[in-house]
């Protein structure tokens, strides 16, 4: 991908490669749908794509996909895949996210293209920004609230902090799910 084209992906311009960070920090439902805390390493691959054209809109981005690990466990607790995307006329960007259990989202917000930090949000029955789970999540498990807020370090880091706001079968309360960490490059794309 050559360096004109990368500068047209306005905040995510330098996101692309290959990050590592931990330990985060998780708060998520436990077996008896209580809050339980989890410390995590977390690994993320994100690699530039050709501009796409849909029509008059063309938008720059990057394929992703991560997967975190609790601390002192081989396998990954969570694993994700999908696209960070920069419409630049409208100033938008959006986060497509896929998750092996049975979910999808669309995230979205204003940003400048200079910016250091932005926040996106999708939410239960948007027709844009949205998000979509099987049945049994739907029921069990229903996320009516996705927020993400991204911040570029002065050291070359990127913090987010992201909270999926989950309505669990039996409980008056919307629980938190909350995931912050810290990834440094590792190499670039």
């Amino acid at each position: 991908m050559n360096e004109e084209i990368l500068e047209n992906f306005g905040p995510l311009r330098n996101f692309a490669g290959v990050w590592e960070g931990g330990p985060g920090d998780d708060a998520a439902p436990s077996a008896e749908r209580q809050k339980t805390n989890h410390q995590y390493t977390e690994k993320m691959v994100l690699v530039p794509l050709n501009p796409v054209a849909n029509h008059e809109q063309k938008l720059f981005g990057l394929r992703y996909s991560t997967q975190s690990f609790r601390l002192g466990e081989a396998d990954p607790f969570h694993d994700e895949v999908g696209y960070w995307l920069w419409d630049p006329k409208e100033e938008l960007l959006f986060k497509g996210v896929t998750i092996p259990r049975g979910m999808v989202l669309l995230a979205g917000g204003h940003a400048k293209a200079a910016d250091k930090s932005f926040k996106l949000k999708a939410v239960l029955g948007a027709h844009t920004f949205g998000i979509c789970s099987n049945p049994f999540l739907d029921v069990e498990f229903q996320t009516v609230k996705y927020e993400i807020e991204m911040k570029f370090n002065p050291d070359g880091s990127f913090t987010y902090d992201q909270n999926s706001h989950i309505k669990i079968k039996g409980q008056d309360k919307l629980f938190e799910h909350r995931d912050i960490n810290t990834l440094h490059r590792k190499s670039g794309a």
